[in-house]
């Protein structure tokens, strides 16, 4: 049996979820567009392990969202889950950001493409298969009236994230549809407790979130 803490961070949701054996016991979550992570992460860490009678020496181990996202938010999160992890001796799971959002979509066939809003006409997006597949890897893409329509010619292609106003206001294709949707916790459970059967675990004491891109701060 593996009881698994899952922690999102990697845009405005704070997202955290516990599982057992792959399957979510309870998920806690909000969507605040002013980052409060660093105030509300270890609260819902707190609640989920109290509804659902965890003691927290119970935790196999932890997973994290590891990027690419939100810089603020990966740090919170990915400092947080090694914190935890050291105090109390348990592994570290990482799953890509990109990854646990094309779970959001569920389809038959053609390809998803999750894409996170980055600075102007740039998005941080994958490519998978309807089977999850990774077909592309992550990859910052500034967007034009002609990126992904190798896939779109061919195949219904269902953009995810935050960033699909942005990517429908230059892709018109019939092919293609999109949600507007966050990373969430709930979509790690299965993912987490597959790797922790097969031991992909991190190590503490290197392990960093991938940003993908260098940190830059702007002036108010």
């Amino acid at each position: 049996m593996a009881i698994i803490l899952n922690i999102e961070t990697s845009t405005t949701n704070c997202s955290v979820a516990i599982s057992q054996n792959g399957n979510q016991l309870f998920l806690k979550e909000d969507n605040n567009d002013k980052y409060s992570h660093s105030e509300r992460l270890h609260q819902y860490i707190d609640e989920v392990l109290k509804i659902t009678r965890t003691d927290i020496r119970d935790l196999d181990a932890i997973a994290v969202s590891m990027g690419p996202g939100s810089y603020t938010g990966l740090r919170i999160g990915v400092s947080s889950s090694k914190g935890l992890c050291f105090a109390l001796d348990i592994p570290l799971i990482s799953i890509p950001t990109l990854e646990i959002l094309a779970h959001k979509m569920k389809v038959n066939q053609g390809f998803i493409v999750p894409a996170l809003d980055a600075r102007r006409m740039e998005v941080y997006s994958a490519v998978f298969n309807s089977n999850y597949n990774w077909i592309e890897s992550t990859s910052a893409k500034i967007l034009e009236p002609n990126s992904y329509s190798n896939f779109l010619k061919s195949e219904m292609v269902y953009f995810v994230g935050n960033a699909t106003e942005k990517t429908k206001a230059i892709i018109s294709n019939q092919n293609a549809k999109f949600s507007h949707q966050l990373p969430s916790a709930s979509q790690m459970c299965e993912l987490s407790f597959e790797k922790f059967k097969k031991n992909k675990f991190e190590d503490l004491a290197y392990f960093e979130p991938y940003y993908l891109k260098d940190f830059m701060s702007t002036n108010k």
